[in-house]
């Protein structure tokens, strides 16, 4: 197989690298030129942004296209169509963040989408997915699969949730961990996410897709309980209840990563349907090796982990943890 990888230096588009590359396949990563891609890979420069920022896909031919774009659409349709003759298969990194709010438990990919247009500039997040995931239709039918991703973690994070509790469960004592404890998470390991993306690309498959774990095999409690234990067990995890957290003002999601009380929230970002990529091959790793190869990655560091420039930093505050904990 010939992949084109759109991006693949961090986090997604690299684990997609990392895999193919472990396939045998002959890799091009298409990227700005601003990290190294995986060794083993060929690469093109370019920035999809810019005027003649495709000039170096001009020629060439592949069996499979990754793109995990997350900006304006126009970009997706720009690409799409410039490879739509040349590349058999397009698979589209979208997002479940597309369905329109409040999704009720149990939503499926026939769930209500918010609008989005593919030749949209960059308006936000959920609306820049659906117009991606119309661009790649547009250009590619029934030969465009549409991952849509929930909550991704694992090694290479760029986006904070759980580096941000590692570190956290690493400097130990009290930690606030939100409750209830049985509180069920989806997630998908960045690494199932590649290896379900090839797969089911190399099989032909077509359409959206939600990728993310069953609701349940992890809860807050697993995933916490993993990260003191992958810290070398230093963190006290005091279970603390949602109505405390919100009568102190701490936000979930972004003051305390991954957790969203029991609610519309939860429903919307934790209990999706996945029957069908799990029926398409789906297998999702234990919640305790991610957080542990998280770990290890970390430590392997020069200097702190990674962070988008376009995502905000993660987190609870050391004085507002103290404060809830009442210490």
């Amino acid at each position: 197989m010939k992949l084109l990888m759109l991006g693949g230096t961090e986090f997604v588009g690299r684990a997609v690298t990392e895999d193919a590359l472990a396939r045998g396949w002959d890799v091009t990563v298409f990227h700005r030129g601003r990290h190294a891609p995986p060794p083993g890979a060929a690469a093109a420069h370019g920035d999809r942004t810019a005027p003649g920022g495709l000039d170096a896909l001009a020629e060439g031919e592949w069996d499979l296209v990754v793109d995990t774009w997350s900006g304006a659409p126009a970009a997706v349709r720009d690409t799409a169509r410039l490879l739509r003759d040349r590349a058999g298969h397009y698979a589209y990194v979208s997002s479940c963040s597309v369905y329109a709010y409040p999704a009720p438990a149990g939503h499926d990919e026939d769930c209500p989408v918010v609008d989005g247009s593919p030749d949209a500039q960059a308006t936000d997040y959920a609306a820049d997915k659906r117009g991606g995931e119309l661009a790649a239709l547009d250009a590619f039918g029934d030969r465009a699969l549409l991952v849509r991703a929930g909550l991704v973690l694992g090694p290479y994070e760029n986006v904070g949730r759980l580096p941000w509790w590692l570190e956290r469960s690493a400097r130990g004592g009290p930690v606030a961990a939100p409750g209830p404890r049985d509180l069920p998470i989806q997630y998908v390991d960045v690494r199932d996410l590649a290896r379900w993306t090839l797969d089911a690309s190399a099989a032909g498959r077509g359409g959206a897709h939600n990728v993310v774990s069953p609701s349940g095999h992890a809860t807050m409690g697993s995933l916490l309980e993993a990260c003191a234990a992958a810290t070398g067990g230093r963190a006290e995890l005091r279970w603390t209840d949602p109505a405390a957290i919100e009568a102190a003002g701490i936000e979930p999601w972004t003051d305390l990563p991954v957790w969203t009380p029991p609610g519309e929230g939860h429903d919307f970002m934790h209990r999706g349907d996945v029957s069908k990529a799990l029926a398409a091959g789906l297998h999702c790793r234990p919640v305790e090796e991610t957080v542990a190869d998280t770990w290890a990655w970390l430590r392997s560091l020069d200097g702190p982990p990674p962070l988008r420039p376009d995502r905000s930093a993660k987190g609870l505050d050391p004085a507002r943890e103290a404060a809830l904990l009442g210490l």
